[in-house]
């Protein structure tokens, strides 16, 4: 794997990039520890239970889907940078509330699923914003080398975030986590506000147009509804398995909390792997190469159904890691170098939208049929969900045959001078 810092060096020399990158790695660093501390935290209370859990995680997930599509319309109008602040100035005092309630051991669950879901909130304005910023630093044909050198510092950040967590978690409680997770929200509030990225000017028009535009830019484009129709039913098992599944079978047979960060942080190693594999990978169907990738998705569920070691567990989640970043590379620069920049904001609230529509679903159902069917054959059930999802995305023609651009063709980032 190259060095991010020789692969990339020219991107690391302009100062609005890095910017960038390090509030990313501080606030992926803190969501590494909410991802360890929250459903340890849960667990921890009186009276916790798999249904009490669920609810939490699902407080959490839906207002993911429910304000994504006004995230996309506010990003393609405001200054994505600004609505990047906005967004981690909600995430950082919801989990400083948090950590608070689980420190003095005072944690009603409506209080607990209220700041949930106003960090979910945070989080559903962030993506759109995201998405659409990295475009405007960098050219189109370093789109994918820019991705990849920011996941490598999130990868990394998370990888020390997740090790860290479950020392964190078992030495001084899931309270002091949830509270470094507030902080670092707070920290890459600081460091976006430095990045001012203006927003383009646009005509005038209402909200529901916005979205209208969106949709039929959206629809028009069978490999990404496709793909991301696949990810409604991934993200769905994932998030039953991540957020429920995961830990309760860490309870049972994989040591707790600490068990479950090594399983975790696995993956993170691999996410780390992955980005510097997408960083030098050329490929002349990148969304062909990116669903076939998902297919390792399935193995750690399988092994945590048939009860494997935890050490088995943790060499299927690092193939995990490797495959959904090289996913994530080819994903993030197809899109935007395939979607006008005028509305990237709103087509990518349409792919987090559709991603996470079952994802609260599945964390809501996880508890409840691990209790009515078996924690096993539920985990079994989500490895299936996997494969299936899968292999239907790949019927799709679309998503076999579009091919990358030629190295040559690219447009310039738009000029964003400061606010």
């Amino acid at each position: 794997m190259p060095p991010p810092l020789d692969a990339s060096s020219s991107l690391l020399r302009d100062r609005r990039f890095v910017l960038l990158v390090s509030a990313r790695t501080v606030s992926v660093l803190g969501s590494a520890f909410a991802r360890v501390a929250l459903a340890f935290a849960v667990l921890a209370l009186p009276g916790a239970s798999a249904g009490r859990l669920s609810l939490v995680q699902c407080c959490l997930a839906l207002p993911q889907v429910t304000f994504v599509l006004a995230g996309g319309v506010v990003a393609d109008r405001m200054s994505r940078s600004r609505l990047m602040v906005v967004s981690d100035l909600l995430g950082g005092p919801a989990y400083a509330g948090l950590a608070v309630m689980v420190l003095t051991r005072h944690a009603p669950l409506p209080a607990m699923c209220l700041l949930t879901a106003v960090a979910g909130t945070g989080t559903a304005l962030f993506w759109p914003a995201m998405a659409g910023v990295v475009p405007l630093l960098v050219r189109a044909d370093r789109l994918q080398r820019a991705n990849a050198t920011l996941r490598i510092f999130q990868n990394g950040a998370t990888l020390l975030g997740l090790s860290l967590s479950g020392l964190v978690v078992a030495l001084l409680g899931p309270g002091w986590a949830l509270a470094i997770t507030a902080a670092s929200y707070l920290a890459s509030a600081l460091l976006v506000r430095g990045l001012r990225v203006t927003a383009r000017p646009r005509a005038a028009s209402s909200g529901r147009a916005d979205l209208r535009d969106g949709w039929r830019e959206f629809a028009r484009r069978q490999w990404l509804w496709v793909v991301v129709a696949q990810f409604a039913f991934l993200v769905a098992a994932m998030s039953a398995v991540n957020g429920v599944l995961g830990p309760l079978a860490a309870q049972r047979g994989l040591g707790g909390a600490r068990g479950w960060s090594y399983v975790v942080g696995a993956q993170a190693l691999g996410t780390l792997v992955g980005a510097g594999v997408a960083l030098r990978l050329r490929v002349r169907r990148p969304i062909l190469v990116a669903v076939v990738a998902m297919f390792p998705v399935a193995l750690p569920m399988a092994l945590l159904a048939v009860r494997a070691p935890v050490w088995w567990v943790c060499g299927a989640n690092f193939g995990v890691g490797v495959a959904t970043d090289v996913f994530g590379a080819l994903w993030a620069a197809t899109m935007q170098r395939e979607i006008p920049d005028e509305v990237l904001g709103r087509v990518s609230a349409y792919d987090v939208f559709g991603s996470l529509a079952f994802a609260p679903l599945g964390t809501l159902v996880a508890g409840p049929a691990a209790v009515a069917f078996g924690l096993y054959r539920t985990l079994a059930g989500c490895a299936v969900l996997t494969v299936l999802a899968t292999v239907a995305a790949l019927l799709s023609r679309d998503v076999r045959t579009l091919r990358a651009p030629d190295p040559g063709r690219h447009r310039d980032p738009a000029e964003s001078l400061p606010a």
